[in-house]
């Protein structure tokens, strides 16, 4: 059953990261793509937009990761409700872990393997986040600079 838990858990990792590296990629290329913004005082709002975008999409992959555990529970008939499913996988991806619905011992590795996914996708997902406030905290800099001048 270990070995089967771990095949289970190695593959859902690697779905649930390839998910989330094109969805990172799809958004990047999203926010770079069209005309470079001018230097004024809508295009620092449009760029304020594009971080309330960012943060949104961040969250819709995070719940679809999350659904594809839920999933899973379900089809392995460790849940039978899809209300529990979800919530056990959320609480169990964002690491949380409230204790109220637990595995029983035959998949508990999988749950594990679920919390330490989540805590690198969600990490991976502040930097992405980071970087993009950063980039438009520095074109904010070059606004302010521009109209001293």
């Amino acid at each position: 059953m270990l070995l089967e838990n771990l095949l289970i858990s190695g593959g859902l990792v690697i779905l649930t990261s390839m998910v989330h590296f094109l969805g990172l990629t799809w958004l990047s290329s999203f926010m770079t793509s069209g005309d470079k913004p001018q230097n004024t005082v809508l295009s620092v709002t449009a760029q304020g937009l594009s971080i309330l975008f960012v943060v949104l999409m961040l969250f819709v992959f995070h719940a679809f990761e999350v659904w594809i555990y839920a999933c899973l529970y379900l089809f392995l008939g460790v849940f039978t409700e899809v209300e529990e499913a979800l919530y056990f996988s959320a609480s169990t991806f964002t690491t949380v872990g409230f204790g109220d619905l637990v595995l029983n011992s035959d998949w508990r590795m999988l749950a594990a393997w679920e919390s330490m996914n989540g805590f690198l996708l969600i990490g991976w997902s502040t930097a992405f986040l980071v970087s993009v406030t950063s980039r438009v905290r520095a074109f904010e800099a070059n606004v302010d600079r521009l109209d001293e001048e």
